[in-house]
């Protein structure tokens, strides 16, 4: 913020009605005409009277535009204070002693912009060309020459959302059209709104564990025996150089194949035991309250823009 040594307020607002807003309560906290000074553009381009001037400077700026070709530039600049219209600078001042700085100074100042009037009135050279362009960005400037009384007309400033360079501005207002002219009030209409939160809930359990379960089983196998085969074969009767002997045998060995069960364990299959998310929708309902605005009215009432008149 500015020095407080040099006692002169500058507010910078983005809204013209807002600076229009804090000129009224300036003044409705004491502050006289000749220590508020207004800058600002009309939104057409053309230039405007705002804060405490006289709308009659209309006409007079319309006079100044008419007369302006062939005049020099202290007859131009005479012309502008009269109808707070400044040749050089393009804005409309509105009274105060920014006006009679700008007035004091003459073409010179008026060369000079702006930022040669806030010079004046004793703001940092740094600062004056700040607000200067944020003058020229479209920008409403307010000074106040505030005596001794600084931080109150700041805080008034700075309460209508107004910045400097060294602070920013406070948070807007929402208003409608209606309550920024003083023409109504603002009723906020409420309703309630149905949240879903999800919490994990424990809905079941599942063991996994194994059982040894005995099973009979037959296994068919092949298997090889040995028979005995006799067979009888007739000969002639013809002569034999053996004599008869009695016990003689013949041992032939008979075996067979025989089976033998033994066990042994094999992985028949693995079982993988694990968790995962399914996503499921489920419809939830609730029920909620919320306000509507009902306007009725009594005798011969004009009500525009509203849809819920009864």
């Amino acid at each position: 913020m500015e020095s407080k040594k040099n006692s002169t307020v500058v507010g910078v607002f983005h809204d013209a009605v807002r600076a229009q807003e804090a000129v009224r309560a300036l003044k409705g906290a004491g502050f006289r005409d000749d220590q508020i000074g207004v800058v600002s553009h009309d939104k057409s381009g053309a230039t405007t009277t705002t804060g405490t001037a006289d709308t009659g400077s209309h006409m007079a700026a319309g006079a100044a535009t008419g007369v302006a070709a062939g005049a020099g530039v202290g007859a131009l600049w005479a012309l502008g204070i009269a109808a707070n219209v400044l040749p050089g600078i393009g804005p409309v001042i509105s009274g105060g002693i920014l006006a009679s700085v700008l007035a004091s100074a003459a073409g010179g100042a008026a060369l000079a912009g702006l930022a040669g009037a806030l010079i004046g009135l004793g703001i940092p050279e740094e600062d004056a060309h700040y607000y200067e362009g944020e003058f020229k960005s479209g920008r409403t400037i307010v000074t106040v020459k505030a005596d001794g009384r600084y931080d109150e007309a700041w805080k008034i400033l700075h309460g209508h959302e107004a910045y400097n360079r060294h602070v920013s501005a406070s948070a807007p207002r929402q208003a409608t059209a209606a309550a920024r002219t003083g023409a109504g009030q603002t009723v906020q209409v409420h309703e309630e709104r149905l949240h879903a939160h999800k919490t994990p809930e424990k809905v079941g359990e599942v063991n996994v564990r194994k059982e040894v379960v005995t099973e009979q089983q037959t296994l068919h196998v092949p298997v090889t025996r040995e028979e005995v085969v006799i067979e009888r074969h007739p000969v002639s009767g013809h002569a034999s150089s053996q004599s008869i002997r009695a016990g003689e045998e013949i041992r032939i060995p008979v075996s067979e194949e025989r089976v033998r069960v033994s066990k042994d364990t094999v992985v028949k299959e693995e079982v993988s035991v694990g968790k995962r998310k399914v996503t499921d929708t489920e419809q939830v309902s609730g029920t909620v309250r919320k306000e509507e605005v009902k306007v009725s009215t009594e005798g011969d009432v004009n009500v525009r823009g509203d849809k819920g008149r009864k």
